[in-house]
C-alpha cells in the first residue's frame, strides 16, 4: 500500500499534524484530525475538525477548493472515514474531488472501522500510502486510541510535589506547592480534557474550583467529577456553586434520597451511583461508566487515596508530576499516592517516554506508566 516515507510526504504531514492540534479539546468523542491538501508541489488548502458534528478536516480543506482538486495529493492524520455518523463519508467527497494520492498518518483504531477508507478508496484507483508520521498521529490522539480500544477514559493523574515527596502538610494545606506558571500550565490541561476528578477529601481540604480559567476567559471549563462515597460535598462548596457552562457530577456509594439531594443547585449537580469495593467507589466500575457516558479523557487531579487505587489497578495512562524546590524537612506530609505499594524496588511502576520541562524554578515530569 503506497511508497516509503520521504521527507516531502513528513513536511507535509507535520502541516496537518499542526493544523489537527488546533482541534485538541474540542472535538471528543471524536479524534482531532488535521488535513492538507497539495497540488503541483504547493499547499492548496488546510482544514482540521472543529467540533463533533462539524465537517471533518479532509471535507474542511476540500471545502476551500469548491470540493474539487483534481490530482492533487491529500494529507491526513487519520483514516478517512467510510462511514455515516453525523456526516457523510469523507471517502466519498476524496473520490467526488478527483484526488489522486491519500497519505494518511495513522489508521483509524477503532476495530469496527480500521482499514475500512482506506481500502475503499485503494478499489476505486486512488493511491493510498499509510504510516507516515505514525507515532506522533498516535500520540497526538491517545485519548481517542484508548477511548475507542478499551471503552474508558484516557486517564491523565496530574500531583503536585515538594521535593521531599509530599502534596500536601499534615494538616491537608497545600496552596501553594507550586508556582503560577506551572499552575496555569494545569489550566491548559484542564481546558484540553472532557472531565477533572478529585476526591471529597480535596474538595473539603482546598475547596477548589476545578475551572479551565485561561487569559481573555478562553477556557472551556470540563466536567467536574467529585468521588464521594458517603455524599458529604458542602452546598456552598466552589465545585457546585460557581457560574460554568460545565456541569458537577457526585459520585456516590448509595442512591440518594431527596433528602440527600437538597441544597444542591438546581440543573448544575448531577448525582451517580456506583459500586463499591472494599467500602470505597470501585474506580474501575466509574471509568466503564464514564466511558458510557462518552467521557473520552479524564484529569485526576487528587487526592492521595484515588490517585494510588487507580495506579495500583493500572488505570492511569499518563502522569504529569511537578516538583517544586520546596521541602518540608519531616515525614509527616501527604504523599502523591496512599495505600500498599510494592515490597521490592523492582516492583515498582516505571514511567516510560520521560519529557522533563522548566517552569522557572518548577520541574515537571511527564510519563506513560509502563
Amino acid at each position: 500500500m503506497g511508497r516509503e516515507l520521504n521527507n516531502t510526504d513528513a513536511g507535509f504531514m507535520r502541516l496537518a499534524l499542526r493544523e489537527a492540534r488546533k482541534g485538541l479539546g474540542r472535538t471528543s468523542p471524536n479524534p482531532s484530525v488535521g488535513a492538507v491538501i497539495v497540488k503541483d508541489g504547493k499547499v492548496a488548502a488546510t482544514g482540521y475538525h472543529r467540533s463533533a458534528g462539524l465537517p471533518h478536516a479532509e471535507v474542511e480543506a476540500l471545502s476551500q477548493l469548491g470540493g474539487r482538486c483534481p490530482g492533487a495529493t491529500l494529507y491526513v492524520t487519520l483514516e478517512p472515514c467510510n462511514h455515516t455518523g453525523r456526516t457523510p463519508p469523507c471517502t466519498d467527497a476524496i473520490l467526488n474531488s478527483g484526488i489522486q494520492r491519500v497519505v494518511v498518518g495513522m489508521k483509524d483504531p477503532n476495530p469496527g472501522v480500521a482499514g475500512g477508507g482506506c481500502a475503499f478508496l485503494e478499489r476505486h484507483g486512488v493511491e493510498v500510502t499509510v504510516g507516515v508520521l505514525e507515532g506522533e498521529c498516535r500520540r497526538l490522539n491517545e485519548d481517542f486510541v484508548r477511548f475507542v480500544t478499551s471503552k474508558r477514559p484516557f486517564v491523565i493523574a496530574k500531583s503536585a510535589m515538594t521535593l521531599d515527596g509530599w502534596t500536601a502538610t499534615s494538616t491537608g494545606h497545600s496552596k501553594w506547592i507550586t508556582n503560577e506558571a506551572s499552575r496555569a500550565f494545569v489550566h491548559r490541561l484542564r481546558d484540553r480534557v472532557d472531565a477533572v476528578l478529585v476526591g471529597i477529601g480535596t474538595v473539603l481540604a482546598d475547596n477548589p474550583s476545578l475551572t479551565a480559567r485561561l487569559k481573555r476567559g478562553r477556557g472551556r471549563d470540563p466536567l467536574r467529577i467529585i468521588v464521594d462515597t458517603h455524599l458529604r460535598t458542602p452546598r456552598n462548596a466552589r465545585v457546585v456553586t460557581q457560574d460554568s457552562s460545565a456541569r458537577t457530577l457526585i459520585v456516590t456509594g448509595k442512591d440518594p434520597s431527596p433528602v440527600d439531594c437538597r441544597g444542591f443547585p438546581e440543573g448544575r449537580v448531577s448525582i451517580m451511583t456506583c459500586p463499591l469495593r472494599n467500602g470505597k467507589i470501585d474506580l474501575t466500575a466509574l471509568a466503564a461508566r464514564l466511558g458510557e457516558m462518552s467521557v473520552m479523557s479524564l484529569l485526576v487531579e487528587g487526592g492521595a487515596g484515588i490517585i494510588g487505587s487507580l495506579l495500583r489497578d493500572r488505570l492511569i495512562d499518563k502522569c504529569y508530576l511537578f516538583k517544586a524546590p520546596k521541602l518540608l524537612c519531616g515525614g509527616d506530609g501527604i504523599p502523591m499516592a496512599a495505600g500498599p505499594g510494592p515490597r521490592e524496588m523492582s516492583d515498582a511502576l516505571v514511567l516510560k517516554e520521560i519529557r522533563v520541562r522548566r517552569f522557572k524554578d518548577d520541574i515537571l515530569i511527564r510519563g506513560y506508566p509502563s
